[in-house]
């Protein structure tokens, strides 16, 4: 008997400490959103988009803690639609595998990085204040009523739809929300030409971007290898190996395909597009890291990391202005993730893909639409031109992020 006491609690411990471990990677993927981001945005607008990530962070811990999680996983019914709305995260239940406590944690730094889609693709023209009273809304409510319906036992789940890590449930979600504030903000000034010119916007730090880029490969591996909720037994530590080899391959397939198709198309190698290419490897593994082969795993990642050169050119010639990519990558790739779990899992059905998806975009996207268009009647959601000339670290922060450097306006 002791025996057994003791094997249960070692158990316990193990998969609460690989609970958080994993969410402690997944939260240095906001150090990686940050440092993405200020790499592709210009020098004026390097503060602001840095106070936006650190911000975004803090609301997202706060508001999930107060009411997130319980709207996702407290007292909810199977199959519904409609969540219990109550506050904090509720009490541990009996014979659970890991602290609740843990739980919490690794599900609050999924919402941060919904948020950190939306921070990228509104970049340079957006009013520092609108975007975090959107994020308020967003990770309070937005995301956990989607959560619900997928990882907390809703009618998603209930009619089979299949996410295993949130190619979907998160960074298509966080694509949705950002294409609809870009709707309705408008591109930055001098990105398209009266007669359908399109003009690149060079961010001030390549180094920065890149090293972005691998903060968020490395924190990955704790986004779809946590994912697993296990570890402690051998079924689940051979998974998440596995996890961990089919994430990283579709990364490196995803970059190197993206390098390919720019040499194919401009005859030059696009940093730019290589860092989306690896960052849509990982979008699209994400929907099932698990099931695949390592060859479909490269093959997944690699169609993805073309098609993310493809949208972003796409998305360009629609006027749609997303500085870093970030509809692109989490959005396009998000969707192709979902839908191409059926080739690798044969529990996992088009039609319940597509209506998963479907239902996601159109929840997050229309109440997100709804959101952004209340504050822009009321306290505005862009800057006005002379701020956006002069840039938003000036007007928002009053702290250069290079004070040493003459910005170049």
């Amino acid at each position: 008997m002791e025996l057994t006491t003791t094997v249960t609690e070692l158990r316990y411990a193990l998969d609460t400490f690989f609970f958080l471990i994993s969410g402690a990677l997944v939260m240095w993927m906001a150090a990686g959103f940050a440092m993405l981001e200020a790499g592709l945005v210009r020098s004026k607008n390097t503060t602001e988009i840095l106070t936006k990530n650190v911000c975004l962070y803090a609301i997202a811990c706060t508001t999930y803690l107060l009411v997130g999680y319980n709207i996702m996983y407290v007292d909810n019914t199977e199959g519904g639609w409609l969540p219990s709305f109550g506050a904090l995260i509720g009490t541990q239940g009996e014979g659970a595998d890991h602290s609740l406590e843990s739980d919490f944690f690794f599900q609050v730094v999924f919402v941060a990085t919904a948020m950190s889609v939306v921070s990228g693709a509104v970049a340079e023209r957006m009013k520092l204040w609108a975007f975090l009273v959107f994020s308020v809304v967003l990770t309070a409510v937005i995301y956990p009523v989607e959560g619900y319906w997928t990882w907390g036992g809703g009618f998603l789940s209930e009619a089979g739809f299949s996410d295993f890590a949130g190619s979907g449930i998160v960074h298509m979600a966080g694509a949705a929300a950002a294409l609809a504030g870009v709707l309705l903000l408008g591109a930055r000034k001098g990105k398209y030409g009266k007669n359908g010119q399109i003009y690149p916007i060079p961010g001030s730090n390549l180094p920065l971007a890149t090293l972005g880029t691998f903060i968020l490969w490395f924190g990955w591996f704790g986004f779809n290898g946590g994912s697993q909720l296990m570890i402690s037994d051998f079924e689940n530590a051979t998974a998440v190996g596995q996890i961990f080899l089919n994430t990283n391959a579709a990364a490196a397939a995803g970059a190197i395909i993206a390098l390919a198709v720019c040499k194919v198309t401009w005859g030059k190698a696009d940093l730019t597009m290589i860092l989306n290419g690896a960052l849509a490897g990982l979008v699209a593994i994400t929907a099932d890291p698990l099931s695949p082969s390592p060859v479909a795993a490269i093959t997944i990642g690699g169609l993805a990391g073309a098609l993310v050169v493809l949208s972003i050119i796409g998305l360009d010639k629609l006027k749609i202005d997303d500085p870093v990519g970030a509809i692109s990558v989490h959005g396009t790739c998000g969707l192709f993730g979902l839908l191409a779990v059926p080739f690798t899992n044969a529990d996992a059905t088009f039609g319940a893909q597509l209506f998963g998806a479907a239902v996601i975009f159109a929840w997050v996207f229309g109440a997100s639409l709804l959101v952004w268009g209340v504050l822009k009647a009321t306290m505005g959601i862009r800057v006005g031109e002379e701020e956006e000339l002069e840039g938003m670290d000036f007007h928002d922060c009053g702290v250069d992020a290079y004070p040493e450097f003459v910005s170049v306006k």
